[in-house]
């Protein structure tokens, strides 16, 4: 431009040197409009500060709005995009433009996902937009720019959550994900057989209480038991009818087990039997059953009402003697305390039948005749049946 203004100047004279007002006139109307452009593009060139999502650059412009600088910096606005000055201000020299633009960002909270759209340029600012704890755990830097699609951001926010274990329960405060991330971090290691109450890929939620169980299965266990003999019988023509005699004594058996032990928590929780011995075989008892008839005794005459009187001469002495030494061991008076009473161990109700009432309320309190003479009844009416020790009136 200024070239151009001096070459007029010169045109000014004329070849020989003379100074021309013809040429003075003719050119001075072409200096004007160049003086005129040269003043309108010195007063229209700009520079500007524009900012956009945080990269600041400086920019050369003729634009007299935010909205034509920002378009002749090649960016295209959208309508949620945010503009500071608005696009419709007037710029001047040394404005600073400040362009936030809209951006489709996917977040997962606590594995809750979902698209924001946001202005903020960084991680930290849609943070802050969406309001969680400070304390969150950022799967990016919070510094990092947003792209103004594809960006994938996910929180976790601070939980509380009780650990029990080892017999302790402890309180914590995690943003780990998932229950095995928080167990890593508390120092707490499985067993290959530990279980836990939530599996370990389970999401970690707020006052989760979290629950560990020692699996010992590297335990075993040896019992011995019994095993029970069996019982044979057979007729026996000698033995009177009722009466029983054993002629070989069972003796139980012995049987050994081994098992494997599932202990939870130092508790046996299951048993499994993995092998089993017989130590020693049972013998089985063998029992001779009487079908001798029995021969007949003449009924004693009824008791008379409890006079005191003494009983009647003794009769089958030495059989009842037998009976009452394998039933009470030979003591007349024995109050076993199971409702038998005697040397011959009447019941209450046997001994009043028969008339027992006479001498006294049970047969332990009554004399060893008394006992003898209320058996004699008995034995008239019913055998040796009502003894289980009646075998023993014949060995």
């Amino acid at each position: 431009m200024v070239q151009k203004i001096w070459a007029i100047v010169v045109k000014f004279f004329t070849s020989d040197g003379k100074f021309s007002f013809v040429k003075v006139g003719a050119q001075l109307v072409v200096l004007v409009a160049l003086v005129l452009g040269l003043v309108a593009f010195v007063g229209n060139n700009k520079t500007v500060t524009l900012n956009v999502d945080g990269r600041v650059s400086s920019v050369q412009t003729f634009g007299g709005t935010v909205g034509q600088v920002v378009r002749g910096a090649k960016v295209e606005l959208q309508a949620a995009d945010k503009v500071s000055p608005s696009a419709e201000s007037h710029v001047q020299d040394g404005s600073v433009i400040n362009v936030n633009l809209a951006k489709a960002v996917k977040v997962s909270v606590d594995g809750a996902e979902r698209t924001i759209t946001t202005t903020a340029p960084t991680v930290e600012g849609l943070v802050t937009e969406l309001g969680v704890a400070s304390a969150s755990k950022i799967s990016v830097p919070k510094d990092a720019q947003l792209a103004v699609s594809g960006s994938f951001v996910s929180i976790s926010t601070p939980k509380a959550v009780t650990l029990v274990a080892d017999g302790k329960a402890t309180k914590t405060t995690t943003t780990a994900a998932t229950v095995g991330s928080v167990l890593a971090d508390a120092g707490i290691r499985l067993g290959a057989s530990d279980r836990t109450s939530q599996p370990g890929n389970a999401p970690v939620v707020n006052n989760m209480v979290v629950k560990v169980s020692r699996v010992d299965t590297s335990k075993t266990a040896a019992t011995t038991e019994a095993v029970p003999f069996e019982t044979l019988t057979a007729e026996d023509g000698a033995l009177p009818k009722g009466e029983q005699k054993v002629i070989q004594a069972g003796v139980a058996g012995s049987i050994s087990k081994s098992f494997k032990l599932v202990l939870v928590d130092g508790r046996v929780a299951s048993r499994t039997l993995v092998a089993q011995k017989v130590t020693r075989e049972p013998v089985t008892e063998k029992v001779s059953i009487g079908t001798k008839e029995k021969p007949k005794v003449e009924a004693a005459a009824p008791a008379a009402a409890n006079t005191g009187a003494a009983a009647p001469a003794m009769m089958n002495v030495g059989m009842w003697d037998k009976i009452a030494q394998c039933e009470s061991g030979g003591n007349w008076s024995i109050n076993s305390g199971n409702g038998y009473y005697g040397g011959l161990q009447f019941d209450v109700q046997t001994w009043l039948g028969a008339g027992g009432g006479a001498y006294a309320p049970n047969a332990s309190q009554a004399s060893k005749a008394q006992q003898i003479a209320i058996a004699n009844r008995v034995y008239a009416e019913r055998g040796l049946s009502p003894w289980g020790c009646g075998w023993a009136a014949s060995s």
